[in-house]
């Protein structure tokens, strides 16, 4: 019976995932699913449950070895966006630890560390003509007042390492945020306040052949900024200026894999990449045919 393990399973993206894989099989045979978190889980969709150590912790690589190496899965979908660094540098030590080999479902580590850091993301979307709001780290500008005067209107201030929502502001007032809790390790983007789309994505490790589903966000979590509450699928080529971005988004980061970003318009209809995932998202139930790519392309030999 083949063997899955997700990471970041009691999450919004892993607890997705493994409802999808609850209800897939493969050679007429059920998956065996791992899920592991920090904290333990009460089973959920998932075969078997193990705990890891967080992403920053010098305990995650023994600790993901051992889970590795005791439930021997087949497959490894990291889907812990702070996660995706280590875990490609370590991707070759996760795969053998399992016996057989198993294939970890990350892009390299370059591509990985990229799409991680969101500057670093905006820096390399900008070099490549991929259209991206202005930007630039919290520490090059003064204060709220001059970071407003900088972008010529409101702004998003958010942490450069981070999942979802967490640590966003939108600030259209200099007195909507404390100016001195923010350093370097904040970007600042200009803030586009357009309608939002969510492309679910997949790259092949192969052929370099991209599908792209997009999904409109409905509802925001926070309102004006984050997940979203919901969402809904657009039809096929209903918005062929967001889905040509976000292949282009892919390429030029060199992700592979499956791989969650949000999009905006601005008020002129322009589209604007704000953050990329190289990873499942939350909303992956939307595009099932992603998890198909990754059985088909990844569960077996290494790409």
């Amino acid at each position: 019976m083949p063997t899955v393990l997700v990471t970041g399973a009691g999450g919004p993206a892993g607890s997705s995932l493994g409802r999808q894989l609850a209800d897939r099989a493969r050679d007429g045979r059920t998956l065996r699913t791992i899920g592991v978190d920090l904290d333990s889980l009460d089973g959920g969709p998932f075969t078997d449950t193990a705990t890891v150590a967080a992403a920053a912790d010098p305990a995650y690589a023994p600790s993901m070895r051992a889970v590795v190496e005791r439930f021997r899965p087949d497959l490894v979908i990291p889907t812990v966006q702070d996660e995706l660094p280590q875990a490609a540098v370590l991707a070759d030590v996760i795969a053998e630890a399992a016996a057989p080999r198993a294939s970890v479902v990350i892009a390299s580590a370059r591509a990985s560390g990229l799409a991680a850091d969101k500057l670093l993301t905006m820096w390399t979307l900008a070099s490549a003509g991929v259209p991206v709001p202005v930007h630039t780290a919290a520490s090059e500008l003064p204060d709220a007042a001059g970071a407003l005067a900088w972008a010529g209107g409101p702004i998003v201030v958010k942490p450069r390492v981070s999942r979802g929502g967490r640590g966003v502001s939108v600030v259209e007032k200099p007195e909507d945020l404390d100016w001195s809790a923010t350093d370097a390790s904040w970007i600042v983007q200009g803030f586009v306040d357009g309608p939002e789309y969510a492309p679910q994505v997949y790259r092949s490790p192969r052929t370099g052949l991209t599908t792209v589903v997009v999904l409109e966000k409905t509802v925001l979590k926070e309102g004006r900024v984050g997940n979203a509450a919901d969402a809904v699928r657009l039809p096929d080529s209903a918005v062929p200026d967001v889905a040509q971005i976000a292949a282009a988004t892919v390429e030029a980061l060199d992700l592979v894999g499956p791989v969650d970003m949000d999009v905006r318009r601005d008020t002129a209809g322009a589209p604007y990449v704000l953050e990329v995932n190289g990873r499942f998202g939350a909303l992956s139930a939307h595009a099932p045919e992603l998890l198909d790519l990754v059985l088909d392309e990844w569960l077996g030999p290494k790409p």
